[in-house]
């Protein structure tokens, strides 16, 4: 058999890391000669094993649809917000997802709420973690839409799988009846099985008054507040800062 038709056998299996590494090593026969052919079949399925990870997390990072392009690495921590690096390196690890823990990030408008979230979120996925983002406001509309035109079922069911649910600007306007039962059942079927990371300009003290709803609002929040991490970021606007900032440092 040529090394064409196994290559393009390869390609038909999309085996495509492997054809990457099978052409790596005939482009130099001189590097690759003296080493044993169990070598060089490790390499060719290490190759292939990265390329189907990188191309998962690359999908991950889609499908959770981010409002921002965020990686934890980037986070500024100049500026004091009560944002510890110890924290966020135990964040970073992911041990609080293995256990199904929530996040809570509260803090004033543009105090980077919404950037870390998306930051964390980011990482879950460079962990293999599967990801969904919503702003409040778009989540119940979308909920809204989904009892109406018949697919609420496919919509909880979708949201239910997602390992970590990020739900951003939490509290804006206290929540219509209808919502209040859909975050219910959503906050049911993650409990215990999943994570949820929500962020909001009022202190969790307030939430139960934005529920509107004192009953479900004590289910919500048992469900959401159990075994919850939390971050409180304070300090003046990361936006204003940014603005203040000169040419040279908007490159750095």
């Amino acid at each position: 058999m040529s090394v064409q038709t196994t290559v393009e056998n390869l390609k038909t299996m999309k085996l495509f890391g492997f054809v990457q590494a099978l052409e790596e090593q005939l482009e130099l026969p001189n590097t690759y000669s003296a080493l044993s052919i169990e070598d060089r079949i490790g390499m060719l399925v290490d190759k292939e094993y990265t390329y189907r990870s990188n191309k998962k997390i690359v999908q991950l990072i889609k499908n959770a649809k981010f409002k921002i392009a965020a990686k934890i690495e980037d986070i500024d921590y100049s500026h004091p917000r009560g944002l510890a690096k110890d924290k966020l390196a135990y964040l970073a690890d992911g041990e609080w997802l293995q256990r199904f823990q929530n996040l809570l990030i509260t803090g004033s408008t543009g105090c980077g709420k919404t950037y870390l979230a998306c930051a964390i979120g980011n990482h879950a996925c460079r962990q293999g973690i599967s990801v969904r983002y919503y702003r409040s406001p778009r989540l119940f509309e979308a909920l809204t839409i989904a009892h109406a035109d018949g697919s609420y079922q496919k919509l909880i069911k979708s949201l239910a799988k997602a390992q970590l649910l990020i739900i951003d600007d939490w509290g804006l306007d206290q929540l219509p009846v209808g919502n209040r039962c859909d975050l219910l059942e959503i906050m049911e079927d993650r409990h215990g099985t999943s994570s949820t990371l929500v962020t909001s300009q009022l202190p969790t003290i307030q939430w139960h008054e934005s529920i509107g709803d004192p009953t479900l609002a004590d289910a919500i929040l048992d469900r959401l507040l159990h075994n919850a991490h939390k971050l409180s970021l304070k300090g003046e606007s990361m936006r204003k800062i940014n603005n203040n900032l000169t040419d040279v440092d908007h490159k750095i």
